[in-house]
């Protein structure tokens, strides 16, 4: 018997030295994305225009870097805040810890080289060599034509500089040291000709991270086999439930039976100068879906990311997209 617990012993001390000696790895080996490029980009008047364009309607990076006013449907950007982060995003909305948008004005990126940039945005390596959470979609990013992330970077050089200090992030246990894990090397594509729509269709739906938010999330990461299936949670202000739409071609419970006008009309009936967008009261239907600025994208842009979400696995889901405050509150 006392052999038996020697041997038990052992083999518990050895898990703990394994144990001990992977976790020292993951702290002070990882990440492991290689060193940031030597780069400057220029900035053109055309790269700062695509740039803007991509921020600010496809990839909208203003969205989440910006501050929204949630009195209004869709959480329209408020005037004089573009760029300037501090959006908290925590352990209400599912994701295992605290975590804030930096600030991408100037004022906070000034201090980031090109490459340094780039990195970051592709990657998920800040300046210091940390690893950033993949709430900023970097996986997805890591996927662009360069030229589209130079002209991102471009952009982002002309805003208007806002002093905002950003608090740190602090992902929660065991998440602060498995995060060194999640960033990768980027794998850079070239973005297709737009006569190929569906290859040029997937790109698009790649760069507008169309998947991360219309697909079932739990446990701090999406579920691959629900893509674009819908019901993720997110969490408004008020308290309120809104869950992202089915936006497979699910012909009973996704967009399978929409054609491609009523697609397109659906983003850019929020581009027409005679909309305005209405004020919501607590507890009123809304949505985080930034209409008023995806309602901008361009509509050959719009058609080819839906004639390639009409190639997806049709996923048959039908969501309840919300649950106002106080339902949820008597559902507890």
């Amino acid at each position: 018997m006392k052999k038996i617990f020697k041997v038990a012993g052992i083999a518990i001390l050895l898990l703990l030295v394994l144990v001990a000696a992977a976790a020292t790895y993951i702290s002070t080996a990882l990440p492991d994305v290689g060193p940031a490029e030597t780069l400057t980009v220029e900035r053109t008047p055309e790269r700062i225009e695509r740039g803007r364009y991509l921020a600010s309607s496809v990839s909208v990076c203003i969205d989440c870097h910006s501050t929204r006013d949630w009195s209004k449907f869709s959480g329209p950007i408020v005037p004089g805040t573009i760029g300037k982060g501090g959006e908290r995003f925590d352990q209400s909305v599912g994701l295992p810890g605290a975590f804030f948008s930096k600030n991408i004005t100037p004022e906070g990126l000034n201090r980031y080289s090109d490459g340094e940039l780039l990195r970051v945005i592709t990657t998920g390596v800040n300046k210091e060599g940390k690893a950033m959470f993949p709430l900023m979609p970097y996986p997805y990013y890591g996927k662009m034509d360069r030229e589209d992330l130079f002209s991102i970077i471009a952009y982002l050089r002309t805003l208007e500089p806002i002093q905002n200090d950003i608090p740190s992030s602090k992902p929660d246990f065991p998440i602060n040291i498995l995060i060194n894990t999640m960033p990768q090397k980027a794998d850079y594509q070239t973005r297709p000709d737009s006569k190929d729509q569906l290859a040029y269709g997937a790109y698009m739906t790649n760069i507008a991270g169309c998947v991360e938010c219309h697909t079932r999330f739990e446990k701090g990461k999406i579920i691959p086999e629900f893509s674009f299936g819908g019901s993720r949670d997110f969490i408004l202000p008020d308290g309120s439930i809104v869950r992202s739409a089915n936006i497979s071609p699910d012909d009973n419970t996704g967009i399978g039976k929409w054609t491609k006008e009523q697609f397109v009309a659906r983003f850019t009936m929020y581009a027409d100068s005679s909309f305005t967008l209405p004020e919501v009261k607590p507890g009123e239907f809304n949505t985080i879906m930034p209409w008023s600025m995806y309602g901008k994208m361009k509509e050959e842009d719009l058609e080819a990311i839906f004639a390639y979400l009409k190639t997806v696995k049709p996923i048959n889901n039908k969501v309840a997209l919300f649950t106002a405050a106080d339902k949820v509150k008597s559902s507890k």
